[in-house]
């Protein structure tokens, strides 16, 4: 299993994890062939088939918040992205 399909399978675990790395779903956006858009402060767009979805990217901590994986999850079932 390759560690963005672990990344993916964790995404979607319930209960939600709140140890997921923000720069980790950066990586599996791009691997997915995903885009990647700065905007203005800390926000990040998110482009994936066709779909988007601004975030907000945490900070100073690394991790996500649950409700923002709730809402990653969302973008990905939307983009067609199942574990």
């Amino acid at each position: 299993m390759t560690r963005h399909q672990r990344l993916l399978e964790q995404i979607f675990e319930n209960p939600i994890r709140s140890d997921i790395k923000w720069s980790e779903v950066v990586s599996l956006i791009i691997h997915l062939g995903g885009e990647i858009e700065q905007r203005s402060g800390s926000r990040v767009k998110l482009i994936l088939n066709r779909r988007e979805h601004v975030f907000h990217a945490p900070h100073p901590q690394k991790e996500m918040i649950k409700g923002a994986i709730r809402q990653l999850r969302d973008f990905l079932l939307n983009a067609g992205v199942k574990p």
